[in-house]
Formats: C-alpha cells, structure tokens, sequence
C-alpha cells in the first residue's frame, strides 16, 4: 500500500544465539530517522570531487555523530583531504574548517573529478553540491606539528579552548610513509630563501620529512586538549592489527576521557573509532596536565618511523603463513586419526569397553 493513513511495525526482541522472540512489540509507526537519506544524499558516488582515500559517506555521517556536532558548533579536520568529515559535521548545522599538508588535494586538480564532468571540481565545489558553502569557512595547508591556528598557553584562571570538536582520520603512511612539513636535512640560505620566495605560488609544494605515527597520535591529543572547550570531543580513526601480537596502543592524554571505541574490522587489520572528551579543570589531577614527551622510534625510512606500516607489510604476511601452517596441521592431526580408524579390527572397541567396565566395578 503507498501513502497509507496509518502504518504499523512489529519488532522482536531477541536474546544471543537463540531462535525464538523473548518480546515482540507491536505498534503505531510516528517518524522514521534521516539517516537513510542521508547517506543516499551523501553517497560518494554521487559526489562530485573525491579521491582514492575519501572516507565513506556513512562512516563521516557516524563520526561527526558520535563527536555531538550541533548547530552553532565550530568543528575541525586537520587532515581534511577532499572535504568529508567537514561536509558531515555541516551536515549536522556546524560551522567547518580545516587543513592538509597537501595543498593540492584541497584546491583540486583543476579538472574533471569524473567521467563526463567538465570544469573544476575541489572542496569548496562539494560544499556547493550541497549546499553547504555558508558553513564553510576555508582551510589551509598546514600540519599539526606547523599549525597556524593558536595554540592557548595552559591557565587555571579560564577556559582558552575555543573548538567545539575535531574529527578526523590521519594518514597511516602505508603507501607513502607518513611525513609532515619540514626538511630531512638542514637547508642551505640559498635553498632557505628559494622556498621563501615561492611558497605563495599556487602550484608550491613544500619539503616534507619522514615522522613517527605513534608521535602524531600523540601530537593530536596535544592539540585537542589545547583547542577544545570543556566537555568538547575529539574523534579520530586509528589502524591496528587483527594479530594481538602487534596490537597498537591505545594513546591517552590525562586531560582527555576515552568515551568510545568502535571497531570497523577488515581482513587482516581493523580501524577503531576512538572518541575522547575534553575533560574540565577540576577533573584533571593536579600536575597531571603537564605532558611529559616519550621517545619515539627513530629513523630515516618511512618504516622504521611507523610500527603499522612495517607489519601491514611484513608482520600480515608472516601472521597468514602462520594461519596457513595451522590450518596445514590440523588437516594432517585429522588425516592420521582416520587412517588410526581403518587400521581398528572390528569388535576391538567393544572389548576395550567391557575391560575397563570390568575395571572399574572391580
């Protein structure tokens, strides 16, 4: 029936692994959630400018969710990409901006983002595919160890953040090592003052070195408990393991609270959602707010700097072997104790049985 006067819905209630209802609720159907329709609006394929690491559409609607994005809010992606997690937090009534250390990613390519598009397609365009552009304050090209934006000095006396929430997902440096803005070696005044000249021009890309990816997730809490309000959360993706022999660490900052972690699990790896909350003055001990650096591992190759990145490609591949080579044992335990069956003379268990039977009432 289409447009009906009055729908009803019938809900079962069940409990783990078993196959009949415990309740079945009956009732009148009142309104239905946006999120179904958000996702159709925001499908990925139906945006116009994306590239290969945008973050699916429902997985930034959920994001920016779980990190309490409301109207009047200010919100922040320091590794914005093509736009998604900003779009999502928009989305929801927030004011949005955000940064990459790749320029070009933000402003586009300057051409067709899809077959059969004509024009320039970038981040600012995908505000306006939805309409979106006045929440949209701009971003820049910036890393979190090279920001701009203002870092407030610790006080006891007020309140210095002033970001509602960040969401984000920084880069895993699989394919290309993880690097921030900064070169690997000192600069000479001649190439010091080349880089001085040139880093307004439009197609300028700055030098960047190798860096730690537990020292990054390190550096975004820093920088939450910085910006962010009292109360105000931080939710970003973190990759880890299926192998609980090379499990990443959770970080943790005492000014922050873990209020979530939700796990996405692939094949050999997951990605967890982690969300935070900026706890309030009077939550953190005293002292506590001082952070004290750890030593990260060192290194010049992208490998040696990112403990994820070397398992993704050595420590997986090792963790299969191992699963193969278990499976390989188990067919051949499986194999031996069906030959033992066969070689059995008929009528040999039964006497067994009646011996020990004997046995036992003896």
């Amino acid at each position: 029936m289409r447009n009906p006067d009055v729908a009803f819905r019938v809900f079962e209630d069940y409990d783990l692994n078993v196959k009949k209802p415990k309740y079945i609720y009956f009732g009148r159907f009142i309104a239905d959630s946006c999120r179904n329709e958000a996702k159709k609006t925001f499908d990925l394929k139906k945006r116009h400018y994306i590239s290969t690491t945008s973050m699916d559409a429902e997985l930034t609607l959920l994001t920016a969710n779980i990190a309490h994005v409301a109207p009047g809010k200010l919100f922040y992606d320091p590794f914005m990409g093509t736009g998604g997690f900003p779009i999502a937090c928009a989305h929801f009534g927030a004011v949005v901006f955000g940064s990459d250390i790749d320029g070009r990613t933000i402003r586009g390519l300057g051409g067709s983002a899809r077959r059969g598009q004509t024009g320039k397609y970038d981040v600012v365009g995908n505000f306006k595919q939805y309409d979106l552009e006045s929440s949209y304050l701009g971003a820049f090209v910036s890393d979190l160890t090279n920001t701009p934006l203002r870092i407030p000095p610790p006080s006891k006396d007020r309140t210095t953040g002033y970001l509602d929430g960040i969401v984000c997902d920084p880069p895993y440096g699989i394919r290309e090592g993880l690097k921030v803005l900064g070169s690997r070696q000192a600069l000479l005044d001649v190439e010091r003052q080349s880089h001085q000249d040139q880093f307004k021009e439009p197609g300028y890309i700055p030098p960047k070195r190798p860096y730690s990816f537990t020292a990054l997730l390190d550096d975004i809490l820093a920088f939450a408990v910085a910006t962010l309000v009292p109360d105000g959360r931080i939710s970003m993706w973190m990759p880890t393991a299926n192998d609980e022999d090379i499990e990443l660490i959770i970080p943790s900052h005492p000014c922050l609270e873990l209020t979530s972690v939700c796990v996405q699990a692939f094949n050999k790896w997951s990605r967890r959602l982690l969300t935070y909350r900026r706890r309030r003055e009077e939550e953190v001990p005293e002292g506590a707010a001082e952070a004290v650096r750890r030593e990260y591992e060192k290194g010049t190759r992208a490998s040696e700097l990112n403990d994820f990145r070397r398992k993704y490609f050595q420590g997986f591949k090792e963790f299969e072997s191992m699963k193969k080579e278990f499976i390989r044992m188990k067919a051949d335990a499986r194999a031996g104790e069906e030959m033992a069956g066969v070689g059995e003379t008929p009528g040999a268990g039964a006497t067994d049985s009646v011996v020990k039977d004997d046995d036992t009432k003896t």
